[in-house]
């Protein structure tokens, strides 16, 4: 006998011994796998044992092992739970209703905060950004929990975590927030201490997470910050692995312009480059969408690294007092303006000027094309979901006073729809490889909540699934998927969400790809997409047969330059 026999023989014995695997938690048999990498659908079983997908195979051959519980999915798609890369749902995540409801309904597992400001880390300047808004109860607690300190950002990560909700939550930094901390609300150029302030804040976030820096440069204060500004915090960044994800500073007339800024800031920094809901907007300015595309993709070709995000509407949404000059909202005295009769006297000429030179705000649409949302003064409530020509005739107002009267009645706390693009340029831009998939919008309870919101809280992935996958052929299925799933888990820099793949964490969607669709309108928002049946998050189901089942498994998730993440690694 050969001399290793006796090691062969005892290692036998020894396996022999060794207990059978566990039985796995859930088995989903028989569904159309689409595995969110954008390659063709096949037919497979997943098997699931505690949160992580321990198994995938071919169909049935998980049709006999043994499981707590089975799913058949014939019939059906699944696929990795979508991540919402541009989400809103700051109060639901940290203070109210952590089901998001209206999300979990879309598929989406995971929700990305941190368009423009964030509420963490905080100081005094920082609470002041969110005063008179519907954030202002997050930030009450946010006191109370110490969002303080260097480490501020992190430890708002872990009270969300600790919150309980159903989807898995992370953030980009706010640049607002960035140049807030520094130095508050107020127009000018940086110092050289407050950039050293803005680089050791950065810094920070990244160690406790974020996924990067992220800008909204129509909206002051954000719109205070300078290219150079921008450059020296992605530079701060960029050793921890950030991307710079950015509402850029036009998507009007200086489309491309402001799309030459975005690129420079990520060729200057050393970072990716992302823009948020990528767009021409403004009837006039349609034209220009060819030419932007073109712009990215011969930034890519040269070997920039620069993405899009996109939500399947021919409207945006953002705020109403959008409209009037950034100088106005300066030190937080936006109200205070308004109230001085000559300052508000500037205001109105400024926003209602059409020459060449005139800054755009809200006049390149017409009145008609704003519906008003927010209303909580009785004598106004019948204005919710109006067009602001409505509104300014109800007043017997012209349309920018109009803007003026209400913004000051209900203290800026109101929201408008703008219809201002076209559905040929949204197909045409969305169809782009490297174009992904995020809402730009918060996630409802639609038996809780009446105010008039954009659909895209409800029915974004739903509608590019059902309308442009399906019904419209702009691309297949899997590839949709992929814009959903793995495209934006790259982009994030995770590495175990976004796919269907062993060793993975069960962030699971099952959905019927002959009826899942948007049900949300304009006219009336608050309805539950259709078509998605049943969603897993960390392996615990949030929805079966779609209903909602109450589990909040979510949990934070980090950028890859969090301090966590690297202390873990081998």
């Amino acid at each position: 006998m050969p001399r290793f026999a006796p090691t062969l023989l005892l290692a036998a014995a020894l396996l022999a011994c060794r207990p059978a695997p566990a039985p796995y938690d859930l088995v989903i048999t028989g569904g159309r796998i689409v595995d969110g990498s954008g390659n063709p659908w096949f037919q497979g079983d997943v098997a699931l044992r505690g949160d992580r997908i321990v198994a995938i195979t071919p169909a049935g051959l998980l049709a006999t092992a043994e499981s707590r519980e089975r799913i058949d999915a014939q019939g059906m798609v699944v696929a990795p739970g979508f991540i919402d890369i541009q989400s809103h749902s700051w109060s639901s995540l940290l203070i109210a209703d952590g089901r998001v409801i209206g999300k979990v309904a879309q598929g989406v597992t995971t929700e990305i905060l941190g368009e423009s400001t964030t509420p963490a880390p905080s100081n005094p300047d920082i609470d002041s950004l969110f005063a008179g808004t519907d954030l202002e109860d997050s930030l009450t607690l946010a006191k109370v929990i110490t969002f303080r300190g260097p480490r501020g950002f992190g430890a708002w990560l872990e009270a969300m975590e600790r919150h309980g909700n159903s989807v898995n939550v992370g953030s980009y930094l706010g640049a607002s927030t960035v140049r807030a901390y520094a130095m508050g609300q107020a127009e000018g150029i940086a110092g050289p201490a407050q950039l050293d302030t803005m680089r050791s804040v950065v810094r920070n976030a990244m160690l406790d997470g974020a996924f990067g820096i992220s800008s909204a440069l129509i909206y002051p204060p954000g719109s205070y910050a300078g290219t150079d500004e921008l450059i020296a915090t992605a530079q701060a960044m960029a050793p921890l692995g950030g991307s710079y994800i950015t509402h850029i500073r036009s998507e009007e007339r200086e489309l491309l312009t402001a799309l030459d800024e975005a690129l420079r800031i990520g060729r200057e920094g050393g970072v990716p480059v992302v823009v948020y809901h990528f767009k021409a907007s403004g009837r006039v300015n349609w034209p220009l969408a060819g030419p932007a595309i073109a712009k990215l993709d011969s930034a890519r070709t040269a070997g920039q690294s620069v993405q899009a995000t996109m939500y399947p509407y021919p409207a945006s949404g953002n705020n109403l007092s959008s409209c009037l000059p950034d100088w106005a909202h300066a030190d937080g005295k936006l109200l205070e303006n308004l109230r001085d009769p000559d300052r508000r006297a500037r205001v109105h000429r400024e926003m209602m000027a059409t020459g060449p030179e005139a800054p755009i705000y809200c006049q390149h649409n017409p009145p008609e094309a704003y519906q008003i949302s927010g209303f909580r003064k009785q004598e106004w409530k019948g204005f919710e979901g109006r067009r602001l020509n409505e509104i300014a005739a109800a007043l017997k107002l012209d349309w920018g006073d109009a803007i003026i009267d209400v913004t000051l009645g209900e203290e800026n706390r109101l929201g408008k729809i703008t219809f201002g693009m076209s559905e040929e340029n949204v197909a045409m831009m969305l169809a782009r490889p490297w174009v992904v998939i995020g809402s730009d919008a918060g996630g409802y309870d639609p038996d809780t909540t009446s105010s008039n919101v954009h659909p895209r809280s409800y029915g974004t992935f739903p509608r590019v699934l059902g309308k442009y996958a399906r019904d419209e052929h702009l691309f297949s299925l899997e590839e949709a998927v992929r814009k959903m799933t793995w495209a934006t888990a790259r982009i994030l820099g995770l590495s175990d969400r976004g796919l269907l793949a062993e060793g993975m964490l069960a962030d699971i969607v099952i959905f019927d790809p002959a009826t899942i669709g948007d049900r949300a309108t304009f006219e009336a928002p608050h309805q539950l997409s259709a078509g998605v049946r049943d969603v897993f998050v960390n392996g615990v189901a949030v929805m079966r047969n779609g209903t909602h089942t109450g589990a909040t498994p979510g949990r934070a998730v980090r950028g890859p330059g969090w301090d966590g993440q690297r202390a873990t690694q081998p």
